[in-house]
């Protein structure tokens, strides 16, 4: 997953990119936490990075879900 994942990037991507952001996020949150949970973890701040990046990824959907924000609006903000 890439490091510095901002809400910003995010709304400018389509829903399958988020979903399949989504789903990597998530498993590397299983894999850390397995680490964690074995004692083999050397980055606990990882832990909660990963967290936030999910939240970010359905804060993003959420807000596409009720029309706060769609992709075409980012668009033309962008081209301004």
């Amino acid at each position: 997953m890439a490091k510095g994942l901002t809400a910003e990037d995010l709304r400018t991507e389509p829903e399958d990119v988020l979903v399949a952001k989504l789903k990597e996020a998530k498993e590397e949150l299983f894999n850390l936490r397995f680490q964690a949970a074995t004692g083999q973890l050397e980055s606990h701040g990882r832990l909660r990075t990963v967290k936030r990046e999910i939240a970010r990824i359905y804060t993003v959907m959420r807000e596409r879900e009720l029309g706060i924000v769609t992709v075409a609006e980012d668009a033309a903000e962008d081209n301004e």
